[in-house]
């Protein structure tokens, strides 16, 4: 794991960790997804294009970054990379509303889904590694993530 001062010193650990939200010593996936939320506040009136533009570019820089960070931990999918939470939060909030409530619904659904992993998130969270592999569990995960929270927004808006 990276000192606090080797995280800020190295722009990869910085953002894989989640602006060190990672070293939360208990459930760092989980305080990683909640530093999202302050974000996702700050882009949630992107027009669908420029949010659809964020969320390819947040995934291919967490795949370069996460990578980064995990080779030179020596340690795949290290607990305190949370950059992949991050992305999966914000794509579950995609088309959501930003009022606080549909931001705390998005928080429960991403964070079920991503524990739970079910097919085929728990398939490429096994078969699929560095740093796309790090990615690609927690962007399946709030695909479903996402279709719930469609569903739950349909039935209640």
């Amino acid at each position: 794991m990276p000192t606090r001062r080797q995280l800020f010193s190295n722009s990869n650990h910085l953002f894989a960790f989640g602006f060190g939200s990672g070293f939360a010593p208990k459930a760092p996936g989980t305080f990683g997804t909640l530093a999202a939320i302050p974000i996702y506040w700050l882009i949630s009136d992107l027009s669908l294009p420029l949010y659809a533009l964020w969320l390819v570019v947040t995934f291919a820089l967490g795949v370069y970054w996460c990578e980064k960070s995990s080779r030179a931990l020596g340690v795949h999918d290290h607990p305190g990379i949370v950059w992949d939470e991050m992305v999966g939060y914000w794509l579950t909030m995609l088309l959501a509303p930003p009022e606080w409530y549909w931001m705390l619904a998005g928080f429960v659904l991403f964070r079920i889904f991503d524990i739970a992993k079910p097919w085929p998130v728990s398939l490429a969270d096994r078969k699929v590694s560095g740093g796309l592999g790090i990615m690609i569990d927690d962007v399946l995960a709030a695909g479903y993530a996402w279709l719930a929270m469609q569903l739950l927004i349909w039935l209640l808006v």
